[in-house]
Protein backbone atom coordinates (compact mmCIF):
# COMPACT_ATOMS: atom_id res chain seq x y z
CA UNK A 1 0.00 0.00 0.00
CA UNK A 2 1.26 3.46 -0.84
CA UNK A 3 0.48 6.65 1.00
CA UNK A 4 -3.01 8.00 0.48
CA UNK A 5 -2.45 10.88 -1.97
CA UNK A 6 -5.51 12.81 -0.78
CA UNK A 7 -4.25 12.71 2.78
CA UNK A 8 -0.77 13.92 1.84
CA UNK A 9 -2.26 16.74 -0.22
CA UNK A 10 -4.57 17.71 2.65
CA UNK A 11 -1.75 17.53 5.20
CA UNK A 12 0.54 19.70 3.10
CA UNK A 13 -2.19 22.29 2.66
CA UNK A 14 -3.05 22.31 6.37
CA UNK A 15 0.59 22.69 7.38
CA UNK A 16 0.71 25.84 5.28
CA UNK A 17 -2.45 27.38 6.75
CA UNK A 18 -2.26 29.94 9.55
CA UNK A 19 -5.15 31.57 11.43
CA UNK A 20 -3.12 34.78 11.90
CA UNK A 21 -2.53 37.48 9.32
CA UNK A 22 -1.37 40.98 8.60
CA UNK A 23 -3.73 43.90 9.05
CA UNK A 24 -5.84 44.53 5.96
CA UNK A 25 -7.48 47.60 4.44
CA UNK A 26 -10.70 46.88 6.32
CA UNK A 27 -10.10 47.52 10.03
CA UNK A 28 -10.20 44.40 12.23
CA UNK A 29 -12.72 44.02 15.00
CA UNK A 30 -10.99 44.82 18.30
CA UNK A 31 -10.85 42.27 21.10
CA UNK A 32 -10.55 43.71 24.60
CA UNK A 33 -9.61 41.43 27.48
CA UNK A 34 -10.29 42.55 31.04
CA UNK A 35 -9.63 40.76 34.34
CA UNK A 36 -12.13 40.88 37.19
CA UNK A 37 -9.96 43.11 39.36
CA UNK A 38 -9.44 45.56 36.48
CA UNK A 39 -13.02 45.92 35.34
CA UNK A 40 -13.94 48.90 37.54
CA UNK A 41 -10.93 50.94 36.42
CA UNK A 42 -11.44 49.90 32.81
CA UNK A 43 -15.07 51.01 32.81
CA UNK A 44 -14.09 54.53 33.88
CA UNK A 45 -12.40 55.03 30.53
CA UNK A 46 -15.45 54.00 28.50
CA UNK A 47 -18.30 56.17 27.28
CA UNK A 48 -21.51 56.33 29.34
CA UNK A 49 -23.32 54.41 26.60
CA UNK A 50 -20.72 51.62 26.68
CA UNK A 51 -20.79 51.40 30.48
CA UNK A 52 -24.57 51.13 30.44
CA UNK A 53 -24.46 48.37 27.82
CA UNK A 54 -21.78 46.39 29.65
CA UNK A 55 -23.52 46.63 33.03
CA UNK A 56 -26.96 45.88 31.55
CA UNK A 57 -25.59 42.67 30.06
CA UNK A 58 -24.16 41.53 33.38
CA UNK A 59 -20.55 41.48 32.24
CA UNK A 60 -18.32 40.90 35.27
CA UNK A 61 -15.11 39.85 33.45
CA UNK A 62 -15.34 36.27 34.73
CA UNK A 63 -13.09 33.90 32.81
CA UNK A 64 -14.64 33.01 29.47
CA UNK A 65 -17.32 35.70 29.39
CA UNK A 66 -17.76 37.19 25.92
CA UNK A 67 -19.79 40.26 25.08
CA UNK A 68 -20.42 41.91 21.73
CA UNK A 69 -19.95 45.71 21.80
CA UNK A 70 -22.16 47.81 19.50
CA UNK A 71 -21.27 51.15 18.00
CA UNK A 72 -23.58 54.15 18.13
CA UNK A 73 -25.69 52.78 15.26
CA UNK A 74 -26.09 49.27 16.68
CA UNK A 75 -23.47 47.61 14.50
CA UNK A 76 -20.81 45.30 15.89
CA UNK A 77 -17.83 47.40 16.98
CA UNK A 78 -15.78 44.80 18.83
CA UNK A 79 -15.91 42.25 21.62
CA UNK A 80 -15.08 42.21 25.29
CA UNK A 81 -13.86 39.00 26.92
CA UNK A 82 -13.27 38.17 30.54
CA UNK A 83 -9.83 37.17 31.80
CA UNK A 84 -11.11 36.17 35.23
CA UNK A 85 -8.26 36.22 37.72
CA UNK A 86 -5.87 36.51 34.78
CA UNK A 87 -4.10 33.21 35.46
CA UNK A 88 -5.60 30.98 32.76
CA UNK A 89 -3.22 30.96 29.77
CA UNK A 90 -5.74 29.18 27.53
CA UNK A 91 -8.50 31.80 27.52
CA UNK A 92 -7.59 33.06 24.05
CA UNK A 93 -7.69 29.50 22.75
CA UNK A 94 -11.41 29.41 23.47
CA UNK A 95 -12.18 32.48 21.34
CA UNK A 96 -11.84 31.20 17.73
CA UNK A 97 -14.60 28.67 18.24
CA UNK A 98 -16.95 31.33 19.62
CA UNK A 99 -16.40 34.10 17.10
CA UNK A 100 -17.70 34.43 13.60
CA UNK A 101 -15.39 34.75 10.65
CA UNK A 102 -13.47 37.86 9.80
CA UNK A 103 -10.38 39.58 11.09
CA UNK A 104 -9.86 40.40 14.76
CA UNK A 105 -7.12 42.16 16.72
CA UNK A 106 -6.19 42.45 20.36
CA UNK A 107 -6.39 46.10 21.34
CA UNK A 108 -3.10 47.67 22.54
CA UNK A 109 -4.20 47.82 26.20
CA UNK A 110 -5.03 44.11 26.15
CA UNK A 111 -1.65 43.28 24.64
CA UNK A 112 0.00 45.27 27.43
CA UNK A 113 -2.05 43.54 30.11
CA UNK A 114 -1.27 40.09 28.72
CA UNK A 115 2.41 41.01 28.45
CA UNK A 116 2.45 41.93 32.15
CA UNK A 117 0.92 38.57 33.05
CA UNK A 118 3.42 36.58 30.98
CA UNK A 119 6.47 38.52 32.11
CA UNK A 120 7.15 40.57 28.97
CA UNK A 121 5.40 42.09 26.01
CA UNK A 122 7.03 39.59 23.66
CA UNK A 123 6.12 36.58 25.80
CA UNK A 124 2.52 37.72 26.12
CA UNK A 125 2.19 38.41 22.39
CA UNK A 126 3.79 35.10 21.44
CA UNK A 127 1.65 33.04 23.78
CA UNK A 128 -1.51 34.91 22.70
CA UNK A 129 -0.77 33.97 19.10
CA UNK A 130 0.01 30.34 20.02
CA UNK A 131 -3.17 29.99 22.07
CA UNK A 132 -5.25 31.49 19.25
CA UNK A 133 -3.57 29.22 16.68
CA UNK A 134 -4.06 26.03 18.70
CA UNK A 135 -7.62 27.06 19.49
CA UNK A 136 -8.26 27.44 15.76
CA UNK A 137 -7.23 23.85 14.98
CA UNK A 138 -9.99 21.63 13.66
CA UNK A 139 -9.52 17.96 12.71
CA UNK A 140 -9.16 17.47 8.98
CA UNK A 141 -12.31 15.33 8.93
CA UNK A 142 -14.28 18.27 10.35
CA UNK A 143 -13.32 20.64 7.52
CA UNK A 144 -16.36 21.87 5.66
CA UNK A 145 -18.79 20.75 8.38
CA UNK A 146 -18.91 23.97 10.39
CA UNK A 147 -22.00 25.45 8.81
CA UNK A 148 -20.30 27.78 6.36
CA UNK A 149 -18.24 30.90 6.72
CA UNK A 150 -14.52 31.32 7.03
CA UNK A 151 -12.73 30.73 10.31
CA UNK A 152 -11.83 33.85 12.31
CA UNK A 153 -8.31 35.22 12.00
CA UNK A 154 -6.21 37.29 14.36
CA UNK A 155 -3.93 40.13 13.38
CA UNK A 156 -0.41 39.25 14.48
CA UNK A 157 0.32 40.80 17.90
CA UNK A 158 3.14 43.22 17.18
CA UNK A 159 5.75 41.68 19.50
CA UNK A 160 5.00 38.01 18.73
CA UNK A 161 7.82 35.67 17.75
CA UNK A 162 6.26 34.61 14.47
CA UNK A 163 8.75 31.87 13.74
CA UNK A 164 8.06 30.19 17.09
CA UNK A 165 4.30 30.46 16.65
CA UNK A 166 4.46 28.92 13.18
CA UNK A 167 6.69 26.08 14.36
CA UNK A 168 4.38 25.25 17.25
CA UNK A 169 1.27 25.27 15.08
CA UNK A 170 2.81 23.25 12.22
CA UNK A 171 4.16 20.59 14.58
CA UNK A 172 0.89 20.37 16.50
CA UNK A 173 -1.08 20.09 13.26
CA UNK A 174 1.20 17.33 12.00
CA UNK A 175 0.89 15.34 15.23
CA UNK A 176 -2.86 15.76 15.57
CA UNK A 177 -3.64 15.02 11.93
CA UNK A 178 -1.51 11.86 11.96
CA UNK A 179 -3.04 10.55 15.18
CA UNK A 180 -6.56 11.28 13.91
CA UNK A 181 -6.04 9.42 10.65
CA UNK A 182 -7.70 5.99 10.40
CA UNK A 183 -5.28 3.06 10.61
CA UNK A 184 -6.39 1.88 7.16
CA UNK A 185 -4.86 5.04 5.70
CA UNK A 186 -1.78 5.25 7.92
CA UNK A 187 0.32 2.12 8.11
CA UNK A 188 4.09 1.70 8.37
CA UNK A 189 4.64 2.55 4.70
CA UNK A 190 2.48 5.67 4.95
CA UNK A 191 4.49 6.91 7.92
CA UNK A 192 7.55 6.80 5.71
CA UNK A 193 5.70 8.66 2.97
CA UNK A 194 4.70 11.40 5.43
CA UNK A 195 8.30 11.77 6.62
CA UNK A 196 9.43 12.12 3.02
CA UNK A 197 6.69 14.59 2.07
CA UNK A 198 7.16 16.85 5.10
CA UNK A 199 10.86 16.61 5.94
CA UNK A 200 12.77 15.70 2.77
CA UNK A 201 12.09 19.14 1.20
CA UNK A 202 13.84 20.63 4.26
CA UNK A 203 16.98 18.59 3.65
CA UNK A 204 16.24 15.63 5.92
CA UNK A 205 17.50 12.27 4.68
CA UNK A 206 15.01 9.40 5.03
CA UNK A 207 16.12 5.76 5.00
CA UNK A 208 14.04 2.69 5.80
CA UNK A 209 14.72 -0.97 6.49
CA UNK A 210 11.70 -3.11 5.62
CA UNK A 211 10.38 -6.62 6.30
CA UNK A 212 12.88 -9.45 6.45
CA UNK A 213 15.70 -6.98 5.83
CA UNK A 214 15.24 -6.06 9.50
CA UNK A 215 16.63 -9.47 10.44
CA UNK A 216 19.66 -9.07 8.22
CA UNK A 217 20.26 -5.58 9.58
CA UNK A 218 20.06 -6.70 13.21
CA UNK A 219 16.60 -5.56 14.33
CA UNK A 220 14.98 -8.86 15.33
CA UNK A 221 12.60 -7.45 17.94
CA UNK A 222 10.96 -5.01 15.50
CA UNK A 223 10.56 -7.85 13.01
CA UNK A 224 9.09 -10.23 15.60
CA UNK A 225 6.35 -7.80 16.62
CA UNK A 226 5.41 -6.72 13.10
CA UNK A 227 5.80 -9.92 11.08
CA UNK A 228 2.16 -11.03 11.39
CA UNK A 229 0.78 -8.01 9.55
CA UNK A 230 0.14 -7.86 5.81
CA UNK A 231 1.84 -4.45 6.05
CA UNK A 232 5.54 -5.19 6.57
CA UNK A 233 7.32 -3.75 9.62
CA UNK A 234 10.11 -1.25 9.10
CA UNK A 235 12.58 1.05 10.79
CA UNK A 236 12.64 4.66 9.63
CA UNK A 237 16.00 6.36 10.07
CA UNK A 238 16.05 10.12 9.45
CA UNK A 239 19.15 12.32 9.53
CA UNK A 240 19.73 16.07 9.28
CA UNK A 241 22.40 18.59 10.21
CA UNK A 242 26.15 18.89 10.48
CA UNK A 243 27.78 15.74 11.92
CA UNK A 244 30.19 18.01 13.81
CA UNK A 245 27.35 19.43 15.89
CA UNK A 246 26.05 17.78 19.09
CA UNK A 247 24.12 14.62 18.27
CA UNK A 248 20.44 14.68 19.22
CA UNK A 249 18.40 11.51 18.68
CA UNK A 250 14.63 11.10 18.82
CA UNK A 251 12.95 7.70 18.97
CA UNK A 252 9.20 7.40 18.39
CA UNK A 253 6.97 4.37 18.88
CA UNK A 254 5.17 3.70 15.60
CA UNK A 255 2.57 0.99 16.25
CA UNK A 256 0.15 2.00 13.52
CA UNK A 257 -2.55 -0.26 14.90
CA UNK A 258 -2.48 -2.37 18.03
CA UNK A 259 -4.86 -5.31 18.30
CA UNK A 260 -2.97 -6.54 21.35
CA UNK A 261 -1.71 -9.47 19.29
CA UNK A 262 -2.67 -12.93 20.56
CA UNK A 263 -3.37 -11.28 23.91
CA UNK A 264 -6.21 -9.62 22.04
CA UNK A 265 -7.58 -6.37 23.40
CA UNK A 266 -11.29 -6.11 24.23
CA UNK A 267 -13.37 -3.96 21.91
CA UNK A 268 -13.26 -0.90 24.17
CA UNK A 269 -9.48 -1.15 24.50
CA UNK A 270 -8.95 -1.56 20.75
CA UNK A 271 -11.29 1.23 19.63
CA UNK A 272 -8.72 4.04 19.63
CA UNK A 273 -5.58 2.06 18.87
CA UNK A 274 -5.06 3.99 15.66
CA UNK A 275 -3.37 6.45 18.06
CA UNK A 276 -0.68 3.97 19.11
CA UNK A 277 1.68 5.58 16.61
CA UNK A 278 1.41 8.82 18.60
CA UNK A 279 5.05 8.60 19.67
CA UNK A 280 6.17 8.44 16.04
CA UNK A 281 3.94 11.41 15.21
CA UNK A 282 5.51 13.37 18.06
CA UNK A 283 9.02 12.47 16.92
CA UNK A 284 8.21 13.77 13.43
CA UNK A 285 6.57 16.92 14.85
CA UNK A 286 9.53 17.68 17.11
CA UNK A 287 11.93 17.02 14.24
CA UNK A 288 9.99 19.51 12.12
CA UNK A 289 10.35 22.17 14.83
CA UNK A 290 14.10 21.54 15.19
CA UNK A 291 14.78 21.64 11.45
CA UNK A 292 12.65 24.73 10.84
CA UNK A 293 14.42 26.50 13.70
CA UNK A 294 17.77 25.63 12.08
CA UNK A 295 19.26 24.51 15.39
CA UNK A 296 22.96 23.57 15.35
CA UNK A 297 22.50 19.86 16.04
CA UNK A 298 23.04 16.62 14.21
CA UNK A 299 19.51 15.27 14.35
CA UNK A 300 18.65 11.60 14.02
CA UNK A 301 15.11 10.20 14.24
CA UNK A 302 14.45 6.47 14.61
CA UNK A 303 10.89 5.18 14.22
CA UNK A 304 10.13 1.45 14.47
CA UNK A 305 6.84 1.20 12.56
CA UNK A 306 4.67 -1.91 12.80
CA UNK A 307 1.14 -3.27 13.09
CA UNK A 308 0.59 -5.54 16.08
CA UNK A 309 -1.62 -8.01 14.25
CA UNK A 310 -3.06 -11.51 14.71
CA UNK A 311 -2.04 -14.27 12.29
CA UNK A 312 -0.52 -17.75 12.25
CA UNK A 313 2.98 -16.34 12.56
CA UNK A 314 2.15 -13.82 15.29
CA UNK A 315 4.35 -13.42 18.32
CA UNK A 316 3.18 -15.75 21.10
CA UNK A 317 3.15 -15.42 24.90
CA UNK A 318 6.15 -17.32 26.20
CA UNK A 319 8.30 -16.68 23.12
CA UNK A 320 11.83 -15.46 23.72
CA UNK A 321 12.87 -12.66 21.37
CA UNK A 322 16.46 -11.57 20.71
CA UNK A 323 17.21 -7.86 20.47
CA UNK A 324 19.79 -5.68 18.80
CA UNK A 325 21.49 -5.15 22.16
CA UNK A 326 22.11 -8.89 22.55
CA UNK A 327 19.65 -9.19 25.42
CA UNK A 328 16.71 -11.58 25.20
CA UNK A 329 13.12 -10.73 26.09
CA UNK A 330 10.48 -13.19 27.25
CA UNK A 331 7.07 -12.21 25.91
CA UNK A 332 4.81 -12.26 28.93
CA UNK A 333 2.08 -10.41 27.03
CA UNK A 334 1.91 -9.62 23.32
CA UNK A 335 0.02 -6.43 24.19
CA UNK A 336 3.21 -4.99 25.70
CA UNK A 337 4.74 -4.77 22.24
CA UNK A 338 5.72 -1.11 22.16
CA UNK A 339 8.64 -1.54 24.54
CA UNK A 340 9.84 -4.53 22.50
CA UNK A 341 10.18 -2.58 19.25
CA UNK A 342 11.66 0.37 21.14
CA UNK A 343 14.34 -1.96 22.55
CA UNK A 344 15.92 -2.34 19.10
CA UNK A 345 15.58 1.35 18.23
CA UNK A 346 16.99 2.54 21.57
CA UNK A 347 19.94 0.15 21.33
CA UNK A 348 20.79 1.57 17.91
CA UNK A 349 20.32 5.13 19.17
CA UNK A 350 22.54 4.62 22.23
CA UNK A 351 25.28 2.98 20.14
CA UNK A 352 25.58 6.28 18.27
CA UNK A 353 26.57 7.96 21.59
CA UNK A 354 24.15 10.92 21.31
CA UNK A 355 24.50 14.05 23.37
CA UNK A 356 20.79 13.66 24.23
CA UNK A 357 18.36 10.82 23.53
CA UNK A 358 14.58 11.37 23.77
CA UNK A 359 12.02 8.63 23.26
CA UNK A 360 8.31 9.31 22.85
CA UNK A 361 5.75 6.55 23.17
CA UNK A 362 2.11 5.84 23.91
CA UNK A 363 3.40 3.09 26.17
CA UNK A 364 1.17 2.27 29.14
CA UNK A 365 -2.37 2.59 30.41
CA UNK A 366 -0.80 2.77 33.86
CA UNK A 367 0.42 6.29 33.05
CA UNK A 368 -3.17 7.38 32.53
CA UNK A 369 -4.27 5.77 35.78
CA UNK A 370 -1.55 7.70 37.56
CA UNK A 371 -1.83 11.12 35.90
CA UNK A 372 -4.87 11.08 33.62
CA UNK A 373 -5.00 12.08 29.95
CA UNK A 374 -3.60 15.64 30.18
CA UNK A 375 -0.43 15.27 32.29
CA UNK A 376 2.45 13.30 30.79
CA UNK A 377 4.87 11.39 33.02
CA UNK A 378 8.51 11.57 32.05
CA UNK A 379 11.54 9.62 33.22
CA UNK A 380 15.23 10.36 33.30
CA UNK A 381 18.11 9.41 35.62
CA UNK A 382 19.54 12.92 35.18
CA UNK A 383 18.32 15.33 37.88
CA UNK A 384 19.55 18.45 36.08
CA UNK A 385 17.85 17.39 32.86
CA UNK A 386 14.63 16.66 34.74
CA UNK A 387 14.64 20.04 36.45
CA UNK A 388 15.27 21.83 33.16
CA UNK A 389 12.44 20.01 31.38
CA UNK A 390 10.03 20.65 34.25
CA UNK A 391 10.84 24.35 34.07
CA UNK A 392 10.18 24.49 30.34
CA UNK A 393 6.93 22.56 30.83
CA UNK A 394 5.71 25.21 33.25
CA UNK A 395 6.81 28.07 31.01
CA UNK A 396 5.12 26.63 27.92
CA UNK A 397 1.92 25.46 29.65
CA UNK A 398 2.72 21.92 28.53
CA UNK A 399 2.06 19.73 31.59
CA UNK A 400 4.74 17.12 32.31
CA UNK A 401 5.51 15.38 35.59
CA UNK A 402 8.68 13.54 36.54
CA UNK A 403 8.29 9.96 37.74
CA UNK A 404 11.03 7.90 39.43
CA UNK A 405 13.14 5.20 37.80
CA UNK A 406 12.86 3.33 41.07
CA UNK A 407 15.65 0.71 41.08
CA UNK A 408 13.82 -1.51 43.57
CA UNK A 409 11.30 -2.39 40.86
CA UNK A 410 13.93 -3.67 38.43
CA UNK A 411 13.56 -7.17 39.89
CA UNK A 412 9.99 -7.25 38.56
CA UNK A 413 11.47 -7.54 35.05
CA UNK A 414 13.39 -10.73 35.88
CA UNK A 415 12.60 -13.77 33.74
CA UNK A 416 13.44 -17.46 34.17
CA UNK A 417 13.92 -17.98 30.44
CA UNK A 418 15.38 -14.68 29.19
CA UNK A 419 17.31 -11.64 30.33
CA UNK A 420 14.07 -9.84 31.12
CA UNK A 421 10.33 -10.00 30.54
CA UNK A 422 8.24 -7.45 28.71
CA UNK A 423 5.28 -7.90 31.09
CA UNK A 424 5.89 -8.34 34.83
CA UNK A 425 3.40 -10.46 36.77
CA UNK A 426 2.94 -7.67 39.31
CA UNK A 427 -0.03 -5.33 38.70
CA UNK A 428 1.83 -2.42 40.29
CA UNK A 429 3.89 0.47 38.85
CA UNK A 430 3.22 -0.35 35.20
CA UNK A 431 4.56 2.90 33.80
CA UNK A 432 7.68 2.69 35.99
CA UNK A 433 8.51 -0.89 35.04
CA UNK A 434 8.03 -0.04 31.35
CA UNK A 435 10.51 2.83 31.74
CA UNK A 436 12.95 0.52 33.57
CA UNK A 437 12.62 -1.94 30.68
CA UNK A 438 13.59 0.78 28.20
CA UNK A 439 16.49 1.87 30.39
CA UNK A 440 18.02 -1.58 29.91
CA UNK A 441 18.61 -0.69 26.25
CA UNK A 442 19.93 2.84 26.76
CA UNK A 443 22.80 2.34 29.14
CA UNK A 444 23.85 4.48 32.12
CA UNK A 445 26.05 6.97 30.25
CA UNK A 446 23.56 8.26 27.70
CA UNK A 447 21.56 11.38 28.69
CA UNK A 448 18.02 10.09 28.19
CA UNK A 449 14.41 11.23 28.49
CA UNK A 450 11.38 8.97 28.15
CA UNK A 451 7.85 10.40 27.80
CA UNK A 452 4.87 8.07 28.30
CA UNK A 453 2.29 9.87 26.16
CA UNK A 454 -1.46 9.54 25.71
CA UNK A 455 -1.60 11.62 22.48
CA UNK A 456 -5.38 11.96 22.75
CA UNK A 457 -7.97 14.35 24.15
CA UNK A 458 -10.99 12.31 25.28
CA UNK A 459 -13.03 15.50 25.52
CA UNK A 460 -12.57 18.98 24.08
CA UNK A 461 -10.97 21.81 26.03
CA UNK A 462 -9.57 25.19 24.90
CA UNK A 463 -6.72 24.59 22.46
CA UNK A 464 -7.39 20.86 22.27
CA UNK A 465 -10.44 19.50 20.45
CA UNK A 466 -11.46 15.91 21.02
CA UNK A 467 -9.09 13.56 19.21
CA UNK A 468 -5.37 13.52 18.53
CA UNK A 469 -3.34 15.70 20.90
CA UNK A 470 0.25 16.92 20.92
CA UNK A 471 1.85 16.59 24.35
CA UNK A 472 5.25 17.84 25.48
CA UNK A 473 6.22 19.30 22.10
CA UNK A 474 6.51 22.89 23.29
CA UNK A 475 8.43 21.96 26.42
CA UNK A 476 10.84 19.68 24.56
CA UNK A 477 11.40 22.22 21.78
CA UNK A 478 12.24 24.89 24.36
CA UNK A 479 14.54 22.51 26.23
CA UNK A 480 16.41 21.71 23.02
CA UNK A 481 16.55 25.39 22.03
CA UNK A 482 18.01 26.32 25.41
CA UNK A 483 20.67 23.61 25.22
CA UNK A 484 21.73 24.01 21.60
CA UNK A 485 20.26 27.21 20.19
Amino acid sequence: MTAHPAFLETLTRRLGALPLSEAEDAPPLPLSGVATDELGRWLIGQTPRQRTWIEANGFTAEAGQLLALPDGEGRLAGRLFGLGEGDDPWLLAALPGRLGGGLHALDPDTERRLGARFGSTGAGATWSAIAWALGSYRPAAAEGTGGGGAAPRLVWPAAADRGRVCRVLRAATLVRDLVNLPAEELGPAELTAVARAVLEPLGVGVHETVGDDLLAAGYPAIHAVGRASSRPPRLLDLAWGDPRHPHLTLVGKGVCFDTGGLNLKPAAGMRWMKKDMGGAAHALGLALMIVEAGLPVRLRVLIPAVDNAVAGNALRPGDVVPTRAGKTVEIGNTDAEGRVILADALAEAAADDPHLLIDLATLTGAARVALGPEVVPFYTPDDDLAEALAGHARATHDPLWRMPLWPGYRKLLDSRSADLTNAPDSPFAGSLTAALFLAEFVGPKTPWLHLDLFAWSPCARPGYPEGGADQGLRALADLIQSRYG
